[in-house]
């Protein structure tokens, strides 16, 4: 009886709750009823573009935020005291003059040394302020921004042009105060639009995670929504309620403030238990990811610390409310416990079985192993299946490369991604705040 508890407990915990996530997941291809909901208004939009060092992206942000099919909304570009060339871009391609905006000065920022108004673009603003981090810079771009939602990007992220008409559809309901998009990787896709194919004409790693978004989003994201508990609005793509967010005080200076700021919506929820956090997988942005291990490792380690941060920080309300509420019931079982804690256990036992060997080791590492290939690769079926009917196919060779790719998977990147949540906690204590930002290619996307 121990040898067989011994052998299917690892099974059962590294299983569960995938499979809880499959299902749960699966009423996504179901219409939603904002889909087809008539239009009273177009909420106003300001789309926030904190900006440091990125002069390699920019032109390409700036050539896809022309093609958005939406009237009303302004965005805001946050200089936050770069040190390249990223101030001048701007001022190039937009044509710069500084004007008067007055701040309501709700929140907390660096001082702001300009506000800019183009000449071009009748929408477009730019805020030049010292540096102060992602955090300090989106709070600046709320302070400024005039419109009811403001929607946050990354600087190598470009929306697709119906994302906004989308996003109005999801917050015509009243209740709703915050919302996250689908994101897709950038490198692969030959249109910035759906339907559409992916090329895998790629590196591994960014096959690996082109796979990993697409489970991500139309499987985790979708079933964490469903159950009220998304715990990460991502920071490339995310929608909330300025009013909100200016009450709240705007972004806490941590080393992910896109997990932060999505519990603290979650936590104004337990006493607004009436409003409503949405996926909005109609609504689709892309980013480009990291094209080298050592850009991958930098970016999930800061992820990984982010997550232990923001595990810390809301520890007392997440274990208060463990077992009578869906958030905290998921993150704290399903992402901690199984997710963080449970990896070294099962990373340490397996150790143990191959130093230490029993008559049964050998049964039992197998077990654990086929079990997670035979149903990480149910979950990708699914997850693609889901992907299909969202527009995103794979055509010709890139079929015999997404099978490549799904069978890498399972046996390497499944591990690699192991050995990122293990070092990035472990990183966590050695140094909470310290990390590297992720170098861009500097790929023009739009001009190829």
């Amino acid at each position: 009886m121990f040898f067989l508890v011994l052998t299917l407990l690892p099974v059962l915990l590294c299983t569960g709750f995938p499979f809880f996530h499959m299902l749960n997941a699966l009423p996504v291809l179901i219409k939603k009823d904002y889909v087809s909901i008539i239009i009273r208004k177009n909420r106003s939009i300001s789309i926030l573009v904190p900006c440091f060092n990125e002069e390699d992206m920019l032109q390409t942000a700036i050539i896809g935020m022309k093609k958005i099919g939406y009237e009303n909304f302004e965005i805001i570009y946050i200089n936050d005291g770069s040190t390249d060339g990223t101030l001048s871009l701007l001022q190039e391609s937009l044509d710069l003059k500084k004007v008067n905006r007055s701040a309501r000065n709700r929140i907390a920022y660096k001082q702001v040394k300009g506000f800019y108004h183009s000449r071009r673009y009748s929408n477009v603003f730019v805020v030049d302020k010292e540096n102060g981090g992602k955090a300090d810079a989106l709070n600046a771009g709320i302070d400024y921004a005039k419109n009811e939602l403001v929607l946050t990007l990354d600087a190598d992220s470009i929306l697709e042009p119906d994302a906004l008409q989308m996003i109005n559809r999801g917050f015509q309901d009243r209740s709703v105060i915050a919302a996250g998009g689908m994101v897709h990787v950038l490198q692969g896709r030959k249109k910035f639009s759906t339907p559409s194919s992916v090329s895998l004409k790629l590196k591994h790693i960014l096959r690996f995670q082109i796979l990993e978004y697409l489970k991500g989003f139309y499987i985790y994201k979708a079933s964490l929504a469903r159950v009220k508990a998304l715990a990460i609005i991502s920071g490339s793509f995310g929608v909330f309620d300025r009013r909100l967010l200016l009450e709240l005080g705007g972004y806490r200076d941590t080393v992910g403030e896109d997990i932060d700021i999505t519990l603290r919506f979650q936590t104004y929820l337990l006493s607004n238990p009436t409003k409503r956090i949405l996926f909005i997988p109609e609504a689709v942005s892309y980013t480009e990811c990291p094209e080298t291990w050592r850009g991958l490792f930098i970016q999930r380690i800061r992820w990984q610390k982010a997550f232990v941060d923001c595990a810390i920080h809301y520890h007392k309300i997440l274990l208060k409310t463990v077992f009578n509420r869906s958030l905290s019931f998921f993150f704290t079982v399903d992402a901690f416990f199984v997710g963080t804690f449970f990896t070294y256990v099962v990373v340490f036992y397996l150790l143990l079985l191959i130093i230490f060997p029993n008559p049964h080791s050998i049964i039992i590492i197998l077990t654990y192993l086929i079990a997670l290939i035979v149903f990480n690769l149910l979950y990708t079926i699914i997850a693609l299946y889901i992907t299909s009917k969202y527009g995103t196919t794979f055509r010709g060779l890139d079929k015999i490369r997404l099978l490549e790719t799904i069978a890498l998977d399972l046996i390497v990147y499944r591990f690699v991604l192991m050995f990122f949540i293990i070092a990035g906690t472990i990183a966590y204590f050695l140094n909470k705040e310290g990390w590297k930002k992720v170098a861009r290619t500097g790929r023009d996307y739009e001009n190829r």
